[in-house]
């Protein structure tokens, strides 16, 4: 059984939600983990794709997007929408749950539930406090960038 959170995103810098699911964060700060030079390190592990663009440039895309559109101009503006998708780490043993496995749901959920808007999704397989649990991340700005059918 998974269970989700949501959190509602005011900042307009869409790439600090990039950075967040394929870099290093202290799990108690919330800040980036960075190497001897300074960088952030990247994550041991994780799996992203996208829906209406590429997540090496969701952030740039998503901008575009608001400005073509003129939305997501004051900092009050719910800019994006970060959903956690977190599975029991029983699943993984009980139900034979994989990372990749996880990711397919996360995407299927995704595709369903906001179409026509721009969405990265991002699964870890590694919970807060060494909890081991797989989780997805479903990261999708608030513009919807295509015309649906209703």
């Amino acid at each position: 059984m998974a269970t989700v959170k949501h959190i509602k995103i005011h900042n307009s810098n869409y790439g600090a939600a990039t950075d967040y699911l394929t870099m290093q964060y202290n799990e108690f700060t919330n800040k980036p983990i960075l190497d001897d030079n300074g960088r952030m390190i990247p994550r041991d592990f994780y799996l992203i794709d996208g829906i209406n663009c590429d997540p090496a440039n969701f952030d740039m895309e998503c901008e575009a997007v608001n400005k073509h559109f003129g939305k997501n101009n004051a900092f009050r503006d719910i800019k994006a929408h970060h959903y956690i998708v977190s599975f029991d780490p029983n699943d993984r043993d009980e139900n034979g749950l994989t990372p990749e496995r996880a990711q397919e749901l996360g995407m299927e959920l995704a595709r369903k539930a906001f179409p026509g808007h721009q969405v990265i999704v991002c699964t870890h397989k590694d919970g807060h406090n060494g909890a081991g649990n797989i989780h997805c991340h479903i990261v999708l700005n608030s513009v919807r960038k295509l015309d649906v059918p209703y």
